[in-house]
């Protein structure tokens, strides 16, 4: 039977004496500079940002942070899901599911809870559903890799073990192509979702969406690589990153220096602290080094290797959802023509974004939940989103590190 349980994020000291541990060993020499962030993450950037996890990073405040959220452990099936549970302020409230991808956590949305869950004049606010995916973060651990079919009947169970009848699902990354399965497959109860990534179903067809094809072919040679290893061989790098702490920051840094929309110096060197604090990159890391979650992580990379037929549009399905898209300026994942997202999707609402790269909760927040909000006030019938559901009663939280 699907059942709540309250949970608390506490990380066991001897996990992270042995996080600092290896981060103060961490063979410096052996990794001399290729170039920079040209090829790969930046030496300089790296050995500093460990520093600073060394000597000033405070895991214990950012874990207290974490914690002032109500948040739980569902039991959904077979599978545990860590997930936030914050209710709006408002005289009525739209359940909102938020989902993330790789290489980002719960903590993405972080700066959009109190923007969504305070209300606006009328008096609407949102009602917050912030999971992490099986097998990331603090979520149970999986015993076999799966797709993102799978998890959105996850997401489905969870929406309704909360009490929801009716809801709104935003993600971007793999949280779009969930948000996208949910869009197809539980269009009885997500009846809207609000994407900052597309990747459409459908052929290019004109010159501007063939043109995009192309580039994004481009992009991707480059790009994709990580994406290829993750799909085919994660086990490999699962062996290197487990055991270093260094090694799975610099994997998912030159994520956040590649696909944010970042200023860049006369060689195209990404500056990550205009956008980010260091403490916003280390916790979000820490969501993968802490649980020792990075491996299983991967595992929706290779879930769809496996089974291609999980992917939102196999077999030619189309989101007959209402749809809004924030078309962020993402510098890898550009967003398609309007005319080719409206060949998968629904689209009622579209948005040219004037900033925010592939992040947009953490670069945009401000913008991202004001689209978010426009689009639930635009939706026919919104008053049949206002939440009825109560948080289950449920025993005392408990607290743990593991997975």
């Amino acid at each position: 039977m699907n059942r709540l349980e309250p949970f608390r994020i506490a990380v066991p000291e001897s996990r992270l004496r042995w996080i600092a541990d290896r981060v103060t060993a961490y063979p410096w020499h052996a990794i001399p500079d290729a170039g920079g962030w040209t090829a790969g993450a930046s030496v300089t950037f790296m050995r500093a940002l460990a520093d600073y996890w060394q000597e000033a990073y405070d895991w214990r405040a950012e874990e207290a942070r974490l914690n002032r959220h109500p948040q739980y452990l569902a039991r959904i099936g077979g599978r545990t899901l860590h997930v936030l549970h914050l209710k709006g302020r408002g005289e009525r409230n739209t359940p909102l599911l938020l989902l993330h991808g790789w290489p980002g956590s719960i903590d993405e949305f972080s700066g959009l809870v109190d923007l969504l869950t305070s209300a606006d004049d009328p008096g609407h606010a949102f009602d917050l559903v912030i999971p992490s995916l099986p097998g990331f973060g603090f979520s149970g651990a999986l015993s076999a890799p799966i797709g993102p079919r799978a998890v959105a009947a996850d997401m489905a169970a969870l929406m309704r073990l909360l009490g929801y009848e009716r809801y709104l699902a935003q993600g971007g990354d793999w949280g779009a192509m969930i948000a996208t399965q949910l869009g197809i497959h539980d269009a009885s109860t997500c009846i809207g979702i609000h994407l900052n990534m597309v990747v459409p179903g459908a052929a290019p067809e004109s010159e501007e969406e063939r043109a995009w094809a192309e580039r994004a072919a481009r992009v991707n040679a480059v790009e994709g690589g990580y994406s290829r290893l993750q799909m085919t061989r994660p086990q490999s790098l699962s062996f290197a990153m487990a055991d270093s702490p260094v090694g799975t920051a610099a994997w998912i840094a030159e994520k956040f220096a590649s696909w944010s929309d970042l200023p860049r110096d006369a060689q195209g060197n990404p500056d990550l602290l205009a956008r980010y604090s260091r403490d916003q990159l280390l916790t979000n890391i820490m969501f993968y080094v802490a649980p020792d979650s990075f491996a299983t992580s991967a595992w929706l990379y290779h879930g769809v290797f496996r089974h291609p037929e999980d992917m939102p549009f196999a077999g030619g399905a189309r989101c007959a959802v209402p749809t809004a898209i924030a078309a962020f300026p993402d510098p890898v994942f550009a967003p398609p023509p309007r005319s080719l997202a409206e060949k998968s999707y629904d689209v009622i609402r579209w948005t040219a974004m004037p900033r925010g790269g592939h992040f947009a909760a953490m670069e945009a927040p401000e913008l991202l939940a004001a689209d978010i909000r426009a689009f639930a006030d635009a939706l026919a019938g919104r008053d049949q989103l206002e939440s009825r559901a109560q948080v289950p009663a449920v025993p005392p939280a408990r607290s743990t590190g593991s997975k």
